[in-house]
């Protein structure tokens, strides 16, 4: 066996009174002193590296030692937190305080960032364009040169042309004086009635500048009403919240519609969940999309049941005994039993949640409440296949989060949450901190090779990709944390690399995510809804929000055009079907049909 070969490390390499010589010796203020065991077991690491050890046995000792520091140094950090945690528990009991939660002051660069940005982009060349090329020019005005400031020998040689933007804010209050008739064979008054969207005390164009500023700007209710009583709008408070939650019937049906033309329109769908708050009580966001359109949907949970009934727009959930729900049972692990006391419910046929509740009652009493939710999950995944009012999700888009699974023939995970976990991980041990840093650089290659396949792919690299990736992930580095992670994301290739058979698939979830940071802004704004009324105007707004900006359509004229009633922008679910058919969002699917 060789012998470990510790390097020295010279600091001024200083002699004591009997001159021997110290390797480990610091200079401070003058003095010379012995540096402590601490001190050289830090400087031992920043410049050790197990790889440089030729005996493959001694080695895998020292790799095992180093993986066990890692190990034990995650559970210090786990004892420290658990301890503080009872201390303020035992001190509460005994009337007093816990430790107080007062933030470190830190700079913004000592702050984890486990975003990938800089490592997933390669960075591009800035090429500035036109601001104006797309602005509406309402008016022109022709500006003429002092002629007494001019020279006698000056020739006009046209304009030069400069947009200036403005904008013009001021009421515009309208008396109205309707005639009113009588009747004196009818006994009825006859009165004049309001143009159309001039209902109540407000106008068309009132009513869409504060919808926009709400929902489109984020701008509170007190800042709002602030906002209209400096120019001059009369408006209490209970007005501005009727204006902005009442009257939503139309806008809830043009949703619908672009929420089934949004289905429609691409074979995958992006899925995120965010929380939020109604009332006082925690509610889970979902959010739905593809590049043509985003739909918010508001629901108490976030089990997979909840997923099943945000795809088809929060309707009640049904359930069917078929061969796809004894098939999912068998994946939950539902033993023979109780499969068998499943076949005496009603097969083949649609039951509501009452019912399968009063039949489970009956025929499987004992079954234990996961089980029973796991019954519940396959008859309704079942019936959701089948059902034919909302489009199928074909391949969902998403984290590796449990409640996803199982959904839809197909998942897709995210790159970029892939990626998240191995930058999560903190070594303490220098060796493992550049293993980490060198597999992240071959991480995000290996990501960009993938976006370069998408714009040009093939059978060769196809394979190469495929061998690529179960070299990247399936060899071991030594770094125990490490290759445990990569243990898991080989076990997800399927999903991750679903890619290679449909290009058109997005290899992140970002879409999703950028919407969901919408309802963050919001909750971090105006923290919650007080009422399921107002958290389903919420919903429904911000979702034509976010399809009319996807559309390059103007929310504020869209919303004006809908309270004009003047319909000069068409229906926003006839605007997706005519872009789906522009893009090829599932031409491998369509080949594979």
């Amino acid at each position: 066996m060789s012998i470990l070969c510790i390097p020295s490390i010279n600091r001024g390499n200083t002699k004591n009174k009997k001159g021997l010589q110290y390797p480990f010796h610091d200079k401070i203020e003058g003095m010379t002193q012995k540096p402590s065991p601490e001190k050289m077991r830090s400087v031992l690491l920043q410049t050790f590296d197990p790889t440089e050890i030729a005996d493959k046995q001694l080695r895998q000792t020292v790799e095992a030692l180093l993986n066990q520091i890692e190990h034990l140094n995650c559970v210090v950090k786990d004892l420290k937190d658990e301890n503080q945690k009872l201390r303020d528990e035992i001190n509460r009991l005994k009337g007093e305080q816990g430790k107080p939660q007062i933030k470190a002051n830190k700079n913004k660069e000592q702050k984890k960032n486990y975003s990938s940005e800089s490592e997933r982009k390669i960075p591009k060349k800035h090429h500035k364009s036109s601001k104006n090329s797309n602005l509406k020019i309402d008016r022109q005005e022709i500006l003429k040169y002092p002629v007494e400031k001019l020279p006698q020998d000056a020739q006009f040689k046209g304009y030069q042309e400069v947009i200036v933007q403005d904008i013009s804010l001021s009421t515009d209050n309208i008396l109205f004086r309707k005639e009113k008739f009588y009747s004196p064979e009818t006994g009825k008054t006859y009165i004049a009635p309001l143009p159309p969207a001039y209902e109540g005390q407000f106008g068309p164009a009132l009513k869409a500048l504060v919808m926009s500023l709400y929902y489109g700007g984020n701008m509170t209710r007190g800042k709002l009403s602030a906002f209209l009583a400096d120019i001059g709008i009369s408006i209490s408070a209970g007005q501005l919240s009727n204006l902005l939650i009442k009257n939503s019937e139309k806008f809830e049906i043009e949703v619908t519609e672009i929420y089934k033309e949004g289905l429609r329109s691409s074979p995958w769908q992006h899925l995120d969940q965010t929380g939020v708050r109604v009332k006082g009580v925690n509610h889970t966001c979902n959010i739905i999309c593809n590049p043509l359109y985003t739909v918010y949907q508001t629901t108490p949970n976030k089990d997979r049941l909840s997923v099943l009934r945000v795809f088809q727009n929060n309707q009640e959930l049904m359930y069917l005994f078929n061969q796809s729900t004894y098939e999912l049972l068998e994946r939950f692990k539902i033993s023979s039993l109780w499969q068998n006391q499943l076949l005496k419910l009603p097969q083949e046929q649609v039951v509501r949640e009452t019912e399968l509740n009063d039949l489970l009652d009956q025929y499987c009493h004992l079954l234990n409440s996961q089980s029973r939710t796991r019954i519940k999950e396959a008859a309704a995944i079942a019936f959701y296949h089948q059902q034919t009012q909302f489009p199928v999700v074909q391949t969902l888009v998403c984290d590796d989060a449990p409640q996803f699974k199982l959904l839809t023939n197909n998942l897709a995970l995210c790159w970029i949450h892939e990626g998240r976990h191995y930058k999560k991980l903190s070594p303490c041990v220098p060796s493992h901190q550049k293993i980490q840093e060198d597999f992240l650089g071959e991480f995000w290659d290996y990501y960009r090779e993938l976006l370069l396949y998408k714009g040009n792919p093939c059978e060769e690299t196809q394979q190469s990709l495929r061998r690529k990736f179960l070299l990247l992930f399936g060899t071991p580095t030594g770094y125990q944390q490490l290759d445990e992670r990569k243990t898991l994301t080989m076990a997800k290739l399927p999903e991750l690399l679903l890619v290679l058979e449909h290009p058109e698939l997005p290899l992140h979830n970002n879409p999703a995510e950028l919407g969901a940071r919408t309802m963050v802004q919001r909750r971090n704004i105006s923290y919650a809804t007080q009422t399921s009324e107002g958290t389903k105007a919420i919903d429904i707004f911000i979702s034509l929000v976010a399809t009319t900006r996807k559309l390059g359509i103007s929310f504020f004229e869209y919303i004006r055009d809908r309270i004009s009633n003047t319909e000069k922008i068409p229906n926003l679910a006839i605007i997706i079907q005519e872009q789906s058919n522009l893009h090829s969002f599932g031409l491998s699917w369509q080949m594979e049909s």
